[in-house]
C-alpha cells in the first residue's frame, strides 16, 4: 500500500509541474507534437480538443517493445486492463467492462459479431501484432459512433498501410525473427511492399510457435498451454483520381490446437482446446474529397468476416472426444459522409448494416469404436442476424468552446430455429446520444464533461447457447431485451512541448443487464444449469490519470493509473470481474542509433469479490494478490538491421493479472532481429 501511496504521490508532482508550465492563448498556433485520434468521435481530431478520455498505443511503441500477441501489446494501455484466461486469449477490460460489452474495431469494422459472448474472450488475439499502426481506446463512449456493444467503450486496431511513391516506383523487403528463452516463442516475419504515384502494395506472412509459458518463482512450466500460429495479410492502396482512393484489405490468421489451461488442470479434463481459432478479413474502402459543404468527404466500406472457432474436449477417464465448430459468417457496409457547414460547424453520418449467419455444430466421437455422434451444436444451426442503424454526429466550435453531439438508431433483427426454442423472431431497436462540452483554457489545456448513452442488443450467444461456458451449463433464452448504459465523465488535458497529461474521473449506470440466472436444482453433466435474463442494475465509477514528459533531449518518463469501482445493486455485492487498481510507470532513453527502456507494471489485490468471482476456479480463495512486475528493453539500429532484447519480470515474480486462467511469464529474455531489404 505504501509502494501505491508513493507512486500517486510522484505522479500528482509530475502533473502538477507541468501544468504550472502554460499560459498562451488558444488562438496560436500549436507547436508542441499534438496527438491526432480518430475513434472517439470517427473523425480526425488533435486529442487535447476530444471531449472524451481516449489512450494510444503507437507503432514506434510495439515495434520496440515486441510483444507477443496483440492483446499483448494493450498492456499498460491506460484504463485498458488486460486478462488472460489462456495463452491463446487476451480481453481488454474498458471501463470495468469485457466482451460482448466492449467494441473491438479494425480500421473501422466492427470484429463484434452474433456470438460475442460475455465475459473476457479471445478475439483480438485473431489480429497479427505485426499488422497493427496504432491502437486507440476511447473510454465510456461508442454507441453513438459504433453502435450495439460499446458500452465499456471502443477498442480500436489501425493497420499499417503501404506508402505511395512521389517519385519513381520502389520495392522493399523486411524480414523479422524472434526467440524468447524457454522456447516461449520461435516467430518468422516476411514483408514485401511495392509502390508507384497511384498503387502501393504490402504483403506480408507469419509464422510463431508459442511454447508452454513458463511462470514466476515456483510455478514453473504451465503446461500445456502452446500452440502454433500463422497468419497473411495484404493492403493494396489505389489512387483512382485526384480526390478519388480505393484501400483492399484480405487477412487471414489461424490458430491450432490452443489449449485452455485451467480447465485441463481444474476442471478433470484431458483434453481442452481450441481448434482452430480463425478469422478471415477482408475490405474495400472508397474514400472520395469533395469540394462542397455537404460533401467534403464521403467513404463507402464493403467487408465480409469469417470466424471460426473449433473447440475440441475429453474429460478424464471418459471414452469420448467432443468436437464443436462455430462459424460466423459477417457481411458489412458502412457509408459516412463528412460535411463542414461551415468553419465552426462540422459533422459525419451515416448509414451502417452488418448480418451474420452462424453455423454451429457437434459431434461426440467414441474413441474405442470411433463412432462419430451428431448433435446439436453451441448454438442453433443457421441463425440470422441483422443490425440496420443511422447516426450523426455533430461538432461545433465557438471561441474557446467545442460542443459534440450526436443520435444513433439502431434496429436489429434476430431469427433462431432451434429444437429447444422453437423458431423465434425478434426485433429490438434503441436509441441513444451523446453530448460533450469542451473549454479550451489555453492552447495546451482543456477541461471538459461528457454523457453518453450506451446499449447491447441480445444476440445469437444471448439467445440461443446451449452447453457449458465459463465453468456453468448454459440453456437458450428467448425473451431478452437490450442491456443499457448512461455515462458521465469530467476531464482534464493538457498538452505541451515537453509534458503531456490527463486526468479523468467517471461514473456510468447499468440496467436491464443480460445476466446468467441459476435454475436451483438443477444440473447436466454434473455443471449447475443457468438461464439468461434481463434482472440487474449496477454502477462503475472510477478514475484514471496519465504523465509523460522529456526529461532531457534524450530521456522520456511516462505514468497511467487507473481505479475502477464496480457495485450490482440488485444483489448487493460487488459487480463480477471488475479490476484492481493498476497501473504502468516508464523511462525511456533514446537517440538516432539505440535506445533503453524500464517498465514497471502492478496491480494492486483485488478482494472485492462477487458470487460469481468466488465461484471462478480463476480467481483464488479469498481473491487476486496484488503484484509489480519489472522489464527492461534495448535496442540498436544499424544500415539495415535492428536488433532489440527484452528481460521481462526480472525479479521472476509469481502473478496473476485478476480474472486469468493462467499466470503470467517469469524472468525470461527474447532476442529480435530485423533485416530491411
Amino acid at each position: 500500500m505504501r509502494f501505491l501511496l508513493a507512486v500517486t504521490i510522484v505522479f500528482l508532482s509530475a502533473l502538477s509541474v507541468a501544468a504550472q508550465q502554460h499560459a498562451v492563448s488558444v488562438d496560436s498556433v500549436v507547436q508542441s507534437l499534438n496527438e491526432v485520434v480518430i475513434t472517439a468521435q470517427r473523425s480526425n481530431q488533435q486529442n487535447i480538443y476530444v471531449p472524451y478520455s481516449v489512450s494510444t498505443i503507437s507503432v514506434n511503441t510495439i515495434s520496440e517493445l515486441n510483444p507477443r500477441s496483440a492483446p499483448e501489446a494493450l498492456t499498460g494501455m491506460n484504463g485498458v486492463f488486460l486478462q488472460k484466461t489462456n495463452h491463446g486469449g487476451g480481453s481488454p477490460f474498458v471501463r470495468g467492462l469485457t466482451g460482448n460489452q466492449t467494441l473491438l474495431l479494425v480500421d473501422g469494422v466492427r470484429m463484434n459479431n452474433s456470438t460475442f459472448r460475455y465475459g473476457p474472450n479471445q478475439y483480438l488475439n485473431s489480429i497479427d501484432v505485426y499488422t497493427i499502426q496504432r491502437v486507440e481506446g476511447a473510454k465510456g463512449t461508442g454507441s453513438v459512433q459504433y453502435g450495439t456493444d460499446a458500452i465499456g467503450g471502443v477498442v480500436q486496431v489501425i493497420t499499417r498501410e503501404p506508402k505511395f511513391s512521389s517519385e519513381k516506383a520502389y520495392t522493399s523487403g523486411r524480414l523479422t525473427s524472434k526467440y524468447m528463452t524457454g522456447d516461449m516463442e520461435k516467430t518468422l516475419r516476411g514483408e514485401l511492399q511495392y509502390g508507384t504515384k497511384k498503387l502501393a502494395v504490402l504483403a506480408g506472412v507469419s509464422r510463431k510457435d508459442f511454447g508452454d509459458i513458463f511462470g514466476g518463482d515456483t510455478t514453473g512450466k504451465q503446461s500445456p498451454s502452446g500452440y502454433d500460429e500463422w497468419s497473411y495479410d495484404i493492403q493494396a492502396k489505389f489512387l483512382l483520381k485526384e480526390k478519388m482512393g480505393l484501400t483492399i484489405v484480405n487477412q487471414l490468421l489461424q490458430q491450432r490446437h490452443v489449449p485452455v489451461y485451467h480447465k485441463v488442470k481444474l476442471e478433470n479434463y484431458s483434453l481442452n482446446e481450441m481448434q482452430p481459432q480463425q478469422r478471415l478479413f477482408s475490405y474495400a474502402k472508397l474514400t472520395l474529397q469533395g469540394n462542397r459543404k455537404l460533401f467534403k468527404e464521403t467513404e463507402f466500406i464493403i467487408s465480409h468476416q469469417q470466424g471460426i472457432e473449433g473447440r475440441a474436449s475429453q474429460k478424464n477417464g471418459s471414452t469420448v472426444v467432443r468436437k464443436e465448430k462455430d462459424k460466423i459468417n459477417t457481411l458489412g457496409f458502412t457509408a459516412d459522409i463528412n460535411a463542414a457547414f461551415n468553419t465552426r460547424w462540422t459533422a459525419n453520418s451515416g448509414i451502417e448494416v452488418y448480418l451474420d449467419k452462424v453455423a454451429s455444430s457437434r459431434d461426440d466421437i467414441h474413441t474405442q469404436t470411433n463412432k462419430v455422434t451428431a448433435k446439436r451444436g453451441l448454438y442453433p444451426d443457421n441463425s440470422r442476424y441483422g443490425s440496420y442503424s443511422f447516426y450523426s454526429l455533430h461538432h461545433l466550435q465557438y471561441g474557446k468552446w467545442i460542443a459534440d453531439a450526436g443520435l444513433r438508431y439502431n434496429i436489429f433483427s434476430v431469427r433462431i430455429t432451434d429444437t429447444t426454442l422453437g423458431y423465434v423472431k425478434i426485433h429490438p431497436s434503441a436509441l441513444v446520444g451523446n453530448a460533450a462540452l469542451l473549454y479550451a483554457i489555453n492552447r495546451n489545456q482543456t477541461m471538459y464533461i461528457s454523457s453518453s448513452s450506451g446499449f447491447r442488443a441480445p444476440n445469437v450467444d444471448d439467445m440461443g447457447t446451449l452447453g457449458i461456458v465459463d465453468f456453468k451449463y448454459e440453456v437458450p433464452s428467448a425473451d431478452l431485451q437490450p442491456e443499457k448504459s448512461s455515462h458521465t465523465e469530467l476531464g482534464y488535458k493538457i498538452q505541451a512541448k515537453k509534458w503531456n497529461a490527463s486526468a479523468a474521473v467517471y461514473y456510468m449506470h447499468l440496467s436491464n443487464l443480460i445476466t446468467r440466472m441459476k435454475a436451483e436444482g438443477l444440473f447436466i453433466s454434473g455443471y449447475q444449469v443457468y438461464k439468461k435474463e434481463n434482472t440487474e442494475s449496477a454502477y462503475i465509477r472510477g478514475a484514471e490519470a496519465t504523465v509523460s514528459g522529456r526529461l532531457l533531449n534524450c530521456l522520456e518518463i511516462s505514468s497511467a493509473v487507473s481505479y475502477t469501482f464496480g457495485q450490482n445493486l440488485s444483489k448487493k455485492e460487488p459487480l463480477r470481474r471488475i479490476p484492481p487498481f493498476n497501473g504502468k510507470f516508464t523511462t525511456t532513453y533514446r537517440n538516432k542509433k539505440w535506445f533503453a527502456a524500464t517498465e514497471l507494471l502492478f496491480a494492486s489485490k483485488q478482494t472485492r469479490l462477487a458470487q460469481g468471482d468466488k465461484d471462478d476456479n480463476r480467481i483464488p480463495t479469498g481473491g487476486t494478490p496484488g503484484w509489480e512486475v519489472l522489464n527492461i528493453y534495448a535496442g540498436c539500429k544499424a544500415d539495415f538491421i535492428q536488433a532489440s532484447i527484452g528481460v521481462q519480470n526480472l525479479f521472476n515474480k509469481d502473478y496473476r493479472t485478476h480474472g486469468s486462467g493462467i499466470n503470467g511469464v517469469g524472468r525470461s529474455a527474447w532476442l529480435s532481429l530485423t533485416i530491411s531489404l
